[in-house]
């Protein structure tokens, strides 16, 4: 059967969600879509038939997204600081990105993708995240099914060595979560201290265009003054807080005296303290979510320490 332009739009979320979690950018995932998209499309118009869309919007949308990271994949090589992905807000009313948040949609997750090459990393998702049997994925991706089969036993070692354990239930937790903003929010160290796991581990992702530190921060105490520091000076800047969740997880809007965004903090939690926080300061990665502030001209050229 042909198909129609309302079971083409029904597929866009499954298309998405696999772009999404390929590439952790929402920009490049929505133009992956949108060329899927067009396909779908070019197809429908030639009256061609299409006995199972859901199998072609995969794999077209997996083959595409494969082709992105391969052409992408020199400049994240040559990334500067920690590589983190595009946040997506939970409560994003578009369609097309109302895709289930979960544990493979979190920013740490997303991040620790990165060590997965192309193809590795599609034969991960479709198997884990979609469940797909490997005779579906062999035909996506062009190789045998054995060998996806070992591709997918080496992802899911190179997955587990560098994951971050967490408690998903935890991001749930209204009083952790209050506990923790309302400390950073004050610029609270001893608070902060508190709030934070032994061995919390803080990123601030850049990539080159804004001030940020370009290599992770590890311990309490550091990460409790650190963050401290950047509220204090935040503060005399005139920025002002906003919390709303993102990927799954709570975070932290920041926003200037103008209104524009700084920056959005996102924290993962575990065992009842903050175990993984990001600071995604890199204005190309948040452009798709309203104005972007110039937080160099606001911090007078500083680095984010």
């Amino acid at each position: 059967m042909a198909i129609a332009g309302e079971a083409q739009d029904a597929l866009r979320p499954l298309m998405f969600s696999i772009a999404y979690r390929m590439l952790g950018s929402v920009v490049e995932a929505e133009d992956v879509v949108q060329d899927a998209y067009v396909r779908l499309q070019e197809r429908h118009a030639a009256g061609e038939t299409i006995d199972n869309p859901d199998a072609f919007a995969v794999t077209i949308t997996t083959r595409l997204a494969i082709d992105v990271l391969r052409s992408a994949r020199l400049n994240r090589e040559v990334y500067i600081g920690p590589w983190m992905p595009e946040p997506l807000p939970d409560d994003d009313e578009d369609p097309a990105h109302r895709i289930e948040r979960d544990e493979t949609l979190s920013f740490a997750f997303l991040a620790v993708l990165e060590r997965l090459g192309p193809v590795e990393r599609a034969v991960f998702l479709l198997r884990e995240v979609f469940a797909y049997d490997y005779a579906t994925i062999a035909d996506i991706v062009g190789r045998d099914k054995a060998a996806c089969r070992q591709i997918q036993h080496r992802a899911k070692q190179r997955i587990a060595e560098g994951r971050v354990r967490f408690d998903g239930s935890a991001d749930r937790d209204t009083a952790l979560t209050d506990a923790f903003f309302a400390a950073l929010e004050a610029g609270d160290v001893d608070r902060l201290v508190v709030a934070l796991a032994d061995d919390v581990v803080f990123y601030g992702d850049g990539g080159g265009r804004a001030p940020a530190i370009r290599r992770p921060m590890h311990g309490a105490v550091a990460v409790a003054r650190f963050l401290g520091g950047l509220v204090r000076r935040g503060t005399r800047a005139g920025v002002r807080f906003e919390r709303r969740s993102v990927n799954g997880a709570p975070a932290l809007w920041v926003r200037g005296a103008d209104g524009a965004l700084l920056s959005i903090v996102m924290v993962e939690f575990d065992s009842g303290s903050a175990q993984v926080i990001a600071n995604q300061l890199n204005p190309d990665k948040l452009g798709h979510l309203g104005e972007v502030g110039d937080l160099f001209a606001l911090m007078g050229g500083d680095p984010e320490t």
